[in-house]
């Protein structure tokens, strides 16, 4: 049977795969580039738009880290404006786990749900580390063996949360003078080490009964965490063989769950260059790469792995032959995080041997390989391809530019892959996000138990 592509739009603007000096780009912050980007996403019939969010602006050897584009505006704020301007595409953003709280952070996302129709969907991520959290009164608190075990409890409660309405609740009944059917509202009591909840949640059920739930991690906690709660995996695998790996993988776990192969959906970034010829497509390729990596930025990359001063070192030079700075030898975790650290820089030098690349050239390599090179009609082929033979599910597309990244996309491989019959021709009316992405439906679901 043949299998129908799956394709997210994501908005970039976090780091250096937005060329911020090309003459094209615009604004990460305005909201006329969100909603740019929005529209042409919903014109190329996507299944959502994408959002990833940094909780703090990222500091390189105690300074604000310039090479990246910084700053974007709180996630749900933009997402709720452009489910003003939008009517069919989902809307999906990063929110952390470890810095919110389940109860809160429901109300929120089952708001969106349910004034967008059904739209609503939230990538899930974790966080441990003390950087992040002390922008928060819990700071770095948190053991990293934790931070599943609390994305695990928080994903689970906030299910019952949004569960805890029926679709038939509120009755509304001007003769009777009965507005809400209390039987059709389920309390939710949770008491764990991590969470104490007694609550009658007060968001009524969306059209999709819940947001979607997007996961973005690769460890085994990351992969049990995904096949245990979320609909989408946003994953890194893009090399075929690897994809179709990571594929049976995680699919394999599903069964464990009571769940089928097609409720969860793998969808990894993929970026993309064009051209009308392999070699024009190659060329722009290379010259998108050196405007990602600029020298500083691969000399950057390097300081962040070896924890030493590198601003003395030729960017086209070869690695630096210098042990890394793990920390003193009393600290703990030495140990661990000096075999880890090393284990990356031999990875590291392996491959620029092999290949016989500079510091920035290995950069580019490493940060900068585009997904999907060469024509339109090559690219729409490759992900067929990928999804018919089970590799993925379809792919979350990242343009270079900011807003118009999607344009090209949109305007030459989106018309091929229609033909092809892969992919939709438009939306459905009332289509939720579950519906577009092919997702079993939780409408109907029975009120979870009370319990803790």
């Amino acid at each position: 049977m043949t299998r129908q592509i799956h394709l997210a739009a994501h908005f970039p603007g976090v780091n250096n795969t937005t060329v911020w000096t090309d003459p094209a780009a615009g604004s990460q912050i305005d909201f006329s580039s969100f909603e740019y980007f929005a529209r042409t996403a919903e014109r190329g019939v996507f299944d959502y738009l994408f959002l990833a969010e940094g909780l703090r602006l990222r500091e390189h050897r105690g300074r604000i880290h310039e090479l990246d584009v910084l700053g974007r505006p709180n996630t749900l704020a933009i997402l709720a404006a452009l489910a003003a301007v939008t009517e069919h595409i989902g809307l999906v953003g990063t929110l952390s786990t470890t810095f919110n709280e389940p109860f809160e952070l429901a109300r929120q996302l089952g708001t969106l749900d349910l004034l967008s129709g059904g739209r609503a969907g939230w990538n899930a991520v974790t966080s441990s580390d003390a950087f992040h959290g002390a922008n928060f009164r819990r700071g770095g608190y948190l053991d990293h063996a934790d931070r599943y075990t609390r994305a695990s409890e928080f994903a689970e409660l906030s299910k019952r949360l949004w569960a805890s309405w029926q679709p038939d609740a509120i009755v509304a009944d001007a003769d009777t003078g009965v507005f809400l059917d209390e039987r059709g509202v389920a309390r939710v009591r949770h008491d764990t080490r991590l969470f104490d909840v007694d609550a009658l949640f007060d968001v009524p059920a969306s059209p999709q009964g819940r947001p979607v739930i997007v996961q973005a991690g690769d460890s085994a906690d990351g992969r049990d965490f995904a096949t245990a709660h979320a609909d989408v995996i946003f994953s890194l695998h893009t090399e075929f063989d690897d994809a179709q790996e990571f594929y049976r993988d995680v699919k394999g776990r599903l069964a464990a769950h009571g769940r089928t192969e097609e409720s969860l959906k793998i969808l990894p970034a993929a970026t993309f260059v064009l051209g009308d010829t392999l070699a024009e497509a190659q060329e722009r390729s290379r010259e998108i790469a050196l405007a990602q990596v600029r020298p500083e930025t691969a000399i950057t990359y390097l300081e962040q792995v070896w924890n030493r001063d590198f601003s003395g070192y030729d960017p086209d030079g070869p690695l630096p032959d210098v042990e890394p700075d793990t920390g003193p030898e009393s600290a703990q975790g030495f140990a661990n995080r000096h075999a880890a650290v090393r284990s990356r820089i031999t990875k590291l030098r392996e491959t620029a041997a092999a290949e016989n690349l500079s510091i920035r050239e290995l950069i580019i390599r490493l940060t900068a390989n585009h997904t999907f090179v060469g024509t339109p009609d090559f690219i729409a082929s490759e992900i067929d391809r990928y999804v018919q033979e089970r590799a993925t599910d379809g792919f979350t597309v990242v343009g270079h530019v900011t807003p118009h990244g999607l344009d090209e996309f949109t305007d030459r491989v989106i018309p091929l892959l229609q033909e092809r019959g892969t992919y939709r021709e438009s939306y459905d009316q009332d289509a939720t996000l579950h519906d577009l992405l092919g997702l079993p439906s939780v409408q109907a679901a029975a009120p979870l138990p009370v319990g803790g």
